[in-house]
């Protein structure tokens, strides 16, 4: 029996523009809203990750947040 979709959780979430606007193609891409994209992601994030690469670009990342936060 497939587990039943309930959004329990809402909290206020800070996006940069570029993720907001994929998260947003993500959703209309697979014809989900944004929080079920969000959802699926998560729920799901060790088979959609590539391991090869997630540690690289979180580095990228937490290196330009800093210029990205002024």
């Amino acid at each position: 029996m497939p587990k039943r979709l309930r959004l329990t959780r809402r909290f206020p979430v800070a996006m940069t523009e570029d993720g907001y606007r994929r998260l947003k193609r993500f959703a209309k891409e697979s014809t989900l809203e944004e929080g079920e994209a969000l959802s699926f992601l998560f729920e799901n994030f060790d088979s959609v990750l590539n391991e090869d690469t997630f540690g690289h670009r979180l580095k990228i990342f937490q290196t330009e947040l800093p210029d990205r936060k002024k």
